[in-house]
């Protein structure tokens, strides 16, 4: 893919274009003209005095392609500096963004913008979730290859994501379904298959009988029928691939301990994975005294008494009894339904080499999602009843001493441990020889990634007659998509329709071999994407360790609450896992986290039919909105925003009608990130935020016409009340810079900060002429606000800064006005602020009602008596307390308030 700076040409021409422009800046003549000229003081040198529809074009055109050209420089790390790395959810190329889309990606751009200014090296980066089955079915149905379908759809939704003036930094954009991405999600995984924590196994699958081939869950109806034949889908067992999730379960649990509050999302992390108390063990299955080829793991809630296991208890839906498996014959004739079946079939234990009979459970469900559990009667009455029913052989393992303590006896090498430290030799025993020992919970499973598609990440993996299962090796990676031309959406994958790519020789042996023909789940691709964008054009490894540990972790990760539970739990378990290879030294991906609520519109649909309606065959002229031809009355709801719904917005058209300030301040204005926002453009928050920015722009053009009047700016002309009132904004204008760095830093309430930004501009707008002139404290409040509105509404605040740094006569020499606004460095505190000052400022209630403030020492404002008496003798005091009976007053010296309780 190419940059921004390919397509645009070389940043050394944006400079040169820049510099050639600024010269022209100092040609300029500096002044007002009327508003009907609609021009603006970038392209002209003179400022225009109205903020209307014209002008907003004017501004957002001029400055559009110099604040992207701004951020397409590209730079190497430095790692001497202090880093911030913002990413957002990186979209699936569906061809066309919708306001889910400009939200996630606006708040990005904004905590981007806002990072770099206060002095960060920031990334930002994006890049595309490119595999999927969407691509395939567009080739089933349109006859286009997913290659074509998803390049195509890149190209336009990267049109879209230049039309909104983003800041992302594209030289780092991954692509997941490009062989210079996905070579290295296959290196991940023959890791993963090294360290054993990548298996195949038996497992039920979604089968049209019709069609013949695997279904995804999204393509079997709410019936259980089958998208495209309609045929009623049947559960089939197929040797499937899986990750081992539940290995990490125990370390991912208990990190979720030492991250930051995450909007419920770490209680949703904790439901998942569940209480880490038991683990799973392997077992080798014999029939008749006979070893067989199959192995199975059963879990255990207390591993530490292993040695008290009397049998094996699995369910009859278990694979054994339904799949491909040697003993299925055996297990179906010897099962009786509603009874505890005690078999031929016995388990070896791997760990403990004891010989144990399984049992088919009468049961047709255990606790969660287990389907085979040792049964050990010492820590079970359940398993201990099982045993006695079916005459099963028990041992005693637990003793409980005088003093309480429980120790474990009868157990080999570990008799005469307690329980506690039972467990932790036998886990670890079990996890030294790869056959179980995990401490996980009874409802997490492994992860399933096979998927029988082309459209996907291809499983490094060869199968051969005589070698087995065997990894393709490094030096051969990528292992690439085969160039499939015809897609049926039938049969089996479409990869066995490429027999010169399936067929090969074995790594091994050279013999003739196959190739794995499933796909990667694309939740693999997005499982380790972050660690990507830290080095994304290294062809040697996956990234540079060095670079990933000065980016990782991510410090803000936004996305939909939807990606809360699956792709947060993947991700987080690729970091642990490259963790333990040393490939980061961070384990947690992801620092804060913000997820962000969802933008509704109104859905109308008939009451009769359900059928949804379009916008316009509503009338909406009458109190309630009907159907347009029937008069019907309509069910109207507020939904997410969806094509099938007819309630979609178009973020072009906003664009076009709003411009693109106005549409990112409305996303970070409406509501809390968290929150849902409820669109509606005419009575929201719309008009709200268009009138903020005419009168940021009025005051603007208040000062420029003040000190271009011939009136030469002077502080000391102020008498005593102007300096007042000039303390009072310099007051205000270093509580807004504290609060509103507050909102962007901590709780990342936008709406919050624009609130006060609202606040400060009132402020401004209620200054008197000789403030606007001769106040230095004006200038600084108002340079100041235009700095903090820039990440939000970058072209606006660029071309009231341009406005501002040529005006004459400027008093405030600390601010660089030779560079444009999204280069200044974040407003600061001043340190005169932070200091505590001689007096404060006592808020005075009488009965409970706010009547006034009095001035009291600071030394005093602490003591009941000294402010009681203050408050008495002031003028304040003497007005309304004033022969008045006080039956009793309450001092809060932490909110410097008193209240007074008088009779009335």
């Amino acid at each position: 893919m190419q940059s921004v700076c390919q397509r645009v040409g070389p940043c050394s021409s944006c400079l040169k274009r820049q510099l050639n422009g600024f010269l022209g800046l100092i040609k300029w003549q500096r002044r007002l003209v009327p508003a009907c000229a609609r021009t603006i003081y970038s392209e002209t040198g003179k400022w225009e005095k109205n903020y209307g529809l014209e002008t907003r074009k004017r501004v957002e055109n001029w400055w559009f392609p110099r604040i992207k050209d701004q951020f397409c420089r590209i730079s190497e790390t430095d790692k001497s500096r202090p880093k911030f790395y913002v990413l957002s959810m990186f979209p699936y190329p569906s061809g066309k963004l919708h306001m889910g889309h400009v939200r996630v990606y606006t708040i990005s751009d904004a905590v981007a913008r806002f990072q770099k200014m206060r002095g960060m090296q920031v990334i930002n980066p994006m890049g595309w979730d490119a595999f999927g089955l969407p691509a395939e079915n567009a080739a089933v149905e349109h006859g286009l290859h997913p290659a074509s379908w998803t390049q195509s759809n890149i190209q336009h939704m990267r049109k879209q994501f230049d039309a909104l003036g983003l800041s992302f930094t594209w030289e780092r954009e991954v692509t997941t379904c490009l062989p210079e991405y996905y070579k290295w999600t296959q290196y991940l995984f023959l890791k993963l298959f090294e360290a054993g924590i990548a298996y195949q196994k038996e497992a039920l699958v979604n089968w049209d009988p019709v069609d013949q081939t695997v279904l995804a869950n999204e393509q079997v109806d709410d019936n259980g029928c089958s998208w495209r034949s309609g045929a009623k889908v049947e559960q089939k067992y197929l040797k499937q691939w899986f990750i081992k999730t539940t290995a990490y379960a125990k370390a991912m649990f208990d990190a979720l301990s030492d991250l930051p509050e995450w909007y419920g999302i770490k209680e949703m992390q904790a439901n998942w994975i569940g209480d880490c108390i038991g683990c799973s063990l392997d077992f080798l299955l014999k029939v008749n005294g006979k070893v067989t080829e199959e192995k199975l793991a059963a879990y255990t809630y207390t591993p530490e008494a292993i040695y008290g296991a009397s049998h094996l208890y699995i369910l009859p839906s278990h694979r054994l009894l339904h799949g491909n498996s040697s003993l299925k014959e055996v297990f179906q004739r010897e099962f009786i339904p509603g009874k505890d079946s005690l078999t031929s079939v016995t388990a070896v234990n791997l760990l403990t080499n004891q010989e144990i009979p399984v049992v088919i459970s009468a049961k047709t469900n255990f606790a969660n999602f287990l389907d085979a559990k040792i049964g050990i009667p010492s820590t079970s009455a359940e398993d201990a009843a099982v045993a006695k029913n079916l005459g099963i052989s028990l041992t005693e393992v637990i003793e409980t001493l005088p003093n309480g303590l429980e120790k474990v006896i009868n157990s080999a090498e570990i008799t005469g441990m307690t329980r506690q430290e039972a467990l932790k030799a036998i886990t670890q025993q079990a996890k030294k020889k790869r056959i179980g020992g995990d401490l996980t919970s009874d409802k997490l499973r492994d992860w399933l990634i096979s998927r029988q598609r082309y459209w996907g990440t291809p499983i490094p993996i060869i199968h051969c007659q005589t070698c087995g299962t065997v990894p393709v090796p490094y030096e051969d990676l990528p292992v690439v998509l085969p160039n499939v031309t015809t897609f049926t959406g039938k049969g089996a994958s479409p990869l066995e329709s490429a027999p010169e790519w399936v067929n090969c020789s074995c790594p091994r042996c050279k013999a003739a071999a196959r190739r794995e023909v499933d796909t990667m789940d694309t939740f693999v691709d997005s499982a380790w994407y972050y660690l990507r964008y830290t080095d994304p054009h290294n062809t040697d490894r996956p990234f540079n360790s060095d670079l990933a540990d000065y980016w990782m972790p991510v410090d803000l990760y936004i996305g939909g609450k939807e990606h809360a539970v699956m792709h947060l739990f993947y991700a987080r378990f690729f970091s642990h896992f490259c963790h333990d290879l040393k490939m980061t030294k961070h384990k947690e991906p992801f620092h804060k986290l913000l997820v962000q609520g969802l933008i509704k519109n109104q859905t109308f649909r008939l009451t009769t039919t359900g059928q949804c309606l379009k916008r316009e065959e509503v009338d909406l002229t009458g109190t309630e909105p009907v159907h347009l031809k029937t008069g019907e009355k309509l069910h109207v709801s507020w939904e997410k925003m969806s094509k099938s719904k007819y309630n979609g917005i178009d973020p072009e058209e906003i664009v076009k009608e709003y411009g693109i300030d106005t549409l990112r301040l409305y996303i970070l204005f409406a509501a809390p990130p968290e929150q849902d926002i409820l669109w509606d453009a005419k009575t929201d928050a719309m008009p709200g935020v268009q009138r903020w920015q005419t009168r940021l722009w009025a005051l603007v053009t208040k000062l420029i016409e003040a000190r271009t009047s011939g009136t030469m700016p002077n502080p000391e002309l102020l008498n005593k009340k102007e300096k007042a009132e000039a303390r009072k904004i310099w007051e205000q204008k270093n509580l807004v810079i504290s609060e509103v760095t507050e909102y962007f830093t901590k709780d990342h309430l936008f709406n919050a900060a624009i609130s006060r930004l609202m606040s400060l501009t009132n402020v401004l707008h209620q200054a008197p002429r000789p403030l606007v002139l001769h106040s230095t404290e004006f200038e600084d409040a108002l340079a100041s606000l235009c700095i903090m509105v820039a990440p939000m509404a970058p072209h606006i605040a660029s071309e009231m800064w341009k406005g501002l740094a040529h005006m004459q006569n400027k008093l405030c020499i600390h601010h660089h006005w030779d560079v444009d606004v999204l280069h200044q460095s974040w407003p600061k505190v001043d340190p005169e602020y932070l200091q505590p000052s001689d007096v404060v400022e006592m808020s005075v209630l009488i009965n409970n009602k706010a009547c006034g403030k009095v001035f009291v020492p600071q030394q005093a404002a602490r003591n009941f008596e000294e402010v009681h008496e203050l408050v008495l003798q002031s003028e304040l005091g003497v007005k309304h307390l004033q022969g008045r009976a006080i039956k009793k007053a309450f001092l809060s010296p932490r909110t410097a308030l008193i209240n007074f309780l008088v009779q009335e």
